[in-house]
């Protein structure tokens, strides 16, 4: 891996990590940041974001 080079496999922890941390400052963020985070997972698993 290159410095500076983010794929998918790269930026699913980093959402995850910060989605963790917001739900921890803001708990009633924590339904919109679950769908949203389902949302971008499907997608990507479905391969419609390259």
């Amino acid at each position: 891996m290159t410095i500076g080079t983010l794929g998918i496999a790269h930026i699913q922890p980093i959402v995850s990590l910060l989605a963790g941390i917001l739900i921890l400052i803001v708990p009633q963020l924590l339904n919109y940041i679950v769908a949203i985070f389902l949302i971008i997972s499907g997608i990507l698993g479905l391969g419609l974001i390259h």
